[in-house]
């Protein structure tokens, strides 16, 4: 086995070494991170980092005026229980004897349903039934039903108990789902949602609604529009994503565990016992620990050619998730908090210049929910804290003034802002349409209950109207293999980039899959596909997080200041897999791959031509034609770690072009599935 290993790292050595010799680097082509701790990136220390030992940082949080407890991140003192307020849906005011009599008629109506005593015929018809019951029930008395969801889990055997009780406790999901079935159309396309939402062998999933675009936009598309031309002025930009700091993580505990994050502390199994002891930069089933996030942002200036101690870019983006993937039970609020000011902290510490960032599903708690401000009453603003947060640490470093820090604030961490090259950037908060929101379950049949894609459409006719150019930020892709995001609002936003496309929008940037990986839009919804119809670009950032089974990577892109068009894009990454041998040095962070240097004479690219939509659908033809190709960017997806599935077979080939040329859910579904992520094998079938 280690000699299988030693052998898979001079193979990629090589790989890099050949492909840095033919391209012109940025920076240097590799960087070495001391394996001193940068301590001063922190003004204080409950626990100093050591050599065995991940730091516990006095994290002071300016915007809330407090010092985060050590018992929040202390690794061997986890909080299970979550003391955040809940919100319930109003309801008729019961007292306990008639509320609890009422959740007894409702769990043995539903128990009579599933086991078909009034006659209903099919999983869906069961589902739909059941639904209704628990409306009239988180309607009466709401604040018993997440206990009524835990007996009705339990006694099915719906999950395990320990599940059943992790999922539905109030706390956690048991609220949420609560506010869903009083406030959801349970017998229309909401209830089909649902059902399929808890199990497809319950309702399969709803195809993609018709969409109404009458009225949908100010303006036609002009008739006659052109993309402004390059200045032959290139910056720098950064593409940093999906960090997910474990400020939990802990040096030599288990970090091949069989479920769950790995590299925790666990009293079941004690590092004197760990099979595969977590070593002090992360593992391959773990988050980002510090001394991690830390070397990625000290090997950034170098490797790009932006700095020395700090990196300098013209400007970074950073495009979602900053928690690490803890069970419900274990996050809260505070650690949210927590984790926004720590990694904006050690941004601010690192990066010059500004940082314009997203929200991803990982970012709130409960994790992915966020509601939109129509709910009624308090509930429309029950996530209002986080967007307050985010938005005012991002002023406090100066990314963006107080009048966006307020649009963001309304606008749910979403903002429009023209930096100072001119580019417009537009961000969006993609958990209204991430498939695990399940507020998003309310509703269903309009796609923009939140008012987001109204914002983003007054955002590009005016962008239009000033003749700017813009590009999209967001966490969750719209599309892939659509596994993610629900069909109806990834739908409407593909209208909406074909309606601004390719005048007025250059880009769009992704996160949340770790990683590297493009989108392509067409024009017309792509019902026609090729590079006539071509529009515009989606490159999703690869993690700087090595969970599931990847290497830690980033991007940097090269930026005409005239057109705001791509013209090169540098993507770096760590060996993950040899941080187990680390002793005298912390990681090496090398040059991976040039894109143009790579993809270009596959398809005769001119050298003064940007990295847009053409260029990627032809090398999509071109992969049609050479199967090298596919397998070439399947190594690139997983930032070349050794655990990625080999894309050798037709299937997965064409899976993969399918992939890159399907910009919304509905798209993605028509491919063929089970080649999408390299984090596991492939579960797709050869043709």
């Amino acid at each position: 086995m280690a000699r299988m290993v030693l052998l898979a790292q001079t193979a990629l050595s090589i790989f890099t070494a050949v492909h840095a010799a033919r391209a012109e680097l940025p920076g240097v082509a590799s960087f070495v991170v001391p394996s001193a701790f940068p301590t001063s990136v922190f003004p204080s220390y409950y626990v100093k980092p050591a050599p065995t030992t991940e730091p516990q940082p006095a994290l002071h949080d300016d915007v809330l005026d407090i010092t985060y407890p050590l018992d929040l991140t202390d690794p061997k003192t986890v909080p299970t229980a979550d003391l955040d307020p809940v919100f319930y849906p109003p309801g008729l005011g019961l007292n306990n004897a008639t509320s609890e009599s009422l959740v007894q008629l409702a769990l043995a109506e539903i128990k009579s349903i599933i086991h078909d005593v009034g006659g209903l015929s099919g999983n869906c018809s069961k589902c739909i039934a059941a639904l209704s019951v628990g409306k009239f029930l988180a309607q009466s008395a709401p604040e018993y039903v997440p206990d009524a969801l835990i007996s009705l889990c339990q006694s099915t055997a719906f999950a395990s108990n320990a599940s059943c009780k992790n999922t539905y406790t109030a706390g956690s999901y048991g609220a949420i789902w609560t506010q869903v079935l009083a406030l959801a159309d349970v017998t229309g396309l909401d209830g089909q949602y649902i059902c399929s939402t808890l199990s497809t062998s319950f309702c399969a999933v709803p195809s993609t609604s018709p969409l109404n675009t009458t009225d949908l936009f100010p303006k036609p598309k002009p008739k006659k529009h052109s993309i402004p031309k390059p200045s032959g002025k290139r910056v720098k930009v950064l593409h940093l994503s999906d960090l997910h700091l474990d400020p939990r993580y802990l040096v030599a505990s288990e970090a091949n565990c069989t479920s769950g994050l790995c590299c925790r502390y666990s009293t079941s199994a004690p590092t004197s016992q760990a099979v595969f002891p977590a070593p002090l930069y992360g593992a391959y089933r773990c988050d980002t620990p510090y001394t991690l996030g830390l070397a990625a942002l000290q090997s950034i200036g170098a490797l790009t050619g932006t700095g020395s101690a700090h990196s300098a870019p013209a400007w970074t983006i950073y495009t979602g998730d900053l928690v690490s993937h803890d069970p419900q039970n274990q996050l809260s609020r505070a650690y949210v908090e927590y984790t926004e000011t720590s990694i904006f902290d050690m941004f601010k510490s690192y990066i010059k210049g500004p940082v314009f960032a997203v929200l991803g599903n990982h970012d709130s708690s409960p994790e992915a929910i966020n509601g939109p401000h129509s709910m009624p009453g308090p509930l429309g603003k029950q996530f209002s804290y986080n967007f307050d947060h985010v938005s005012a640490l991002w002023k406090n470093n100066g990314w963006i003034d107080e009048a966006t820090a307020n649009q963001s604030a309304l606008h749910y961490a979403a903002y429009s802002v023209k930096n100072q090259y001119g580019l417009r950037i537009i961000t969006l908060n993609t958990d209204f349409w991430f498939k695990t929101n399940y507020l998003n379950l309310i509703n269903t049949t309009d796609p923009d209950v939140s008012g987001t894609f109204k914002f983003m459409i007054d955002e590009l006719q005016a962008a239009e109207d000033a003749g700017e150019r813009v590009w999209i930020l967001g966490h969750v892709l719209s599309g892939w293999d659509g596994s993610n995001p629900l069909a109806n609002p990834t739908n409407l936003f593909y209208q909406i980039i074909d309606r601004y496309s390719p005048h007025v929008i250059a880009n769009t940037l992704w996160g949340h899959t770790h990683e590297d990986q493009v989108m392509i839009y067409y024009a017309n919804n792509g019902t026609v596909r090729n590079s006539s119809t071509a529009l515009t670009s989606g490159w999703i950032g690869p993690s700087v997080t090595p969970l599931t089974n990847l290497n830690s990577g980033f991007r940097m892109y090269e930026v005409d200041t005239g057109n705001f068009e791509i013209y090169e894009a540098y993507t770096f990454y760590s060996d993950v897999n040899s941080y187990s041998a680390l002793n005298s040095t912390g990681p090496t962070y090398r040059y991976e791959y040039s894109t143009r240097e790579v993809y270009g004479k596959a398809v005769g690219w001119p050298a003064d031509a940007p990295l847009n939509a053409t260029f990627w659908h032809e090398l999509t033809e071109a992969m049609e034609k050479n199967k090298t190709l596919v397998t070439t960017f399947n190594t690139y997806q997983g930032k070349m770690s050794v655990r990625s599935p080999n894309c050798t077979s037709d299937a997965c080939a064409a899976a993969k072009i399918c992939y890159m040329r399907s910009g919304s859910t509905a798209l993605g579904k028509q491919c063929p599935q089970g080649f999408a992520s390299v984090q596991s094998p492939y579960t797709g079938k050869n043709f």
